[in-house]
């Protein structure tokens, strides 16, 4: 089993108009609602591509309870060659989880999002999450996923923690968030940490990709994959760094593509591919994920074609 954490979940809302104009109302064509938040992205492309997986985190009030459902759906058993199952573990607790609004220009193909705060976590809640998460790294665990923002009262060296505790478990861990969190998070080791380029930059000081790597490695990351926009990702590891992107740039909806890069390099991990192998998952994943509507998902088609093609190169030293 793979664990993804989220400790700030959402529930995800998803308006499609046919052209957005500011300070003016609009008739929306579709909507949809999914379980959100980063990690639960990942896990549903896991379980897309075949991998039991479990997640944990927060989950509070009616919008929590909505969300649970949902996952329920997940977890129900499919066809023999279908999705594989999404285990609820998330913790509960008394504030609300957040709801983020996504709205999509069906004309150019943009998305403007709106993102809530998260619920209020007291500390016996975070004790009680710490327990429930050492109760799963004991259960077996291949790998984990520590994903998004801190919700408010979270310790903001929270992942620092959570990525000690999964060294502890002999547990490989990827960690993918920003700023402070990330930054502290660093420093407890992790096996991957999957930063965007700009996140990078803002805990390295340094806007060359490569050499943010190589900074980002030498405050604590055994490997790091960066997300480069258009151009693909940079992958910088111990035994190497190569760079890869797909042939061409796709149009459509980029959210949760860089969850499904995690999900890429984490099933990789857990298969013990190589790098290089790892890494063009990964990219084959987020462009699959831009052609379709929503986060969590991707065009398996799209995904099919893009992977044979996507272009890994050895980059060299800074």
């Amino acid at each position: 089993m793979i664990l993804t954490v989220t400790l700030n979940a959402a529930l995800d809302l998803t308006y499609r108009v046919p052209h957005l104009v500011p300070h003016a109302s609009h008739r929306v064509r579709e909507v949809s609602e999914r379980p959100g938040g980063k990690g639960l992205n990942v896990a549903r492309v896991l379980a897309a591509l075949g991998f039991e997986t479990a997640v944990t985190g927060f989950a509070g009030g009616e919008t929590g309870r909505v969300l649970r459902s949902l996952l329920a759906a997940d977890a129900a058993p499919g066809p023999p060659n279908g999705p594989a199952r999404v285990t609820d573990a998330l913790v509960p607790v008394s504030g609300r989880t957040r709801r983020t609004v996504g709205v999509v220009d069906e004309n150019s193909g943009d998305t403007t999002q709106l993102n809530e705060p998260g619920p209020h976590v007291t500390p016996e809640e975070w004790e009680t999450f710490l327990t429930a998460y050492r109760e799963l790294l004991d259960g077996g665990v291949r790998a984990v996923a520590l994903c998004g923002s801190l919700p408010p009262g979270v310790p903001v060296g929270a992942y620092a923690t959570l990525v000690r505790e999964a060294r502890t478990a002999q547990t490989p861990v990827l960690l993918d968030t920003s700023g402070e969190p990330l930054r502290r998070g660093l420093a407890a080791r992790p096996d991957i940490v999957k930063p965007n380029a700009e996140e990078l930059a803002g805990i390295t000081g340094t806007e060359e990709p490569l050499r943010a790597a190589r900074a980002a490695q030498r405050r604590g990351a055994h490997a790091v994959a960066a997300s480069l926009g258009a151009d693909g990702m940079l992958l910088v590891t111990q035994d190497g760094a190569w760079s890869a992107a797909v042939p061409e740039r796709l149009a459509g909806n980029p959210t949760g593509a860089g969850d499904s890069a995690v999900a890429g390099l984490l099933s990789g991990l857990a298969e013990g591919l190589p790098w290089p192998d790892r890494l063009a998952r990964a990219v084959a994943l987020s462009a699959a994920t831009v052609r379709s509507p929503v986060a969590g998902e991707f065009d398996e088609p799209t995904y099919a074609t893009m992977l044979p093609s996507v272009r890994v190169r050895r980059s060299e030293a800074p």
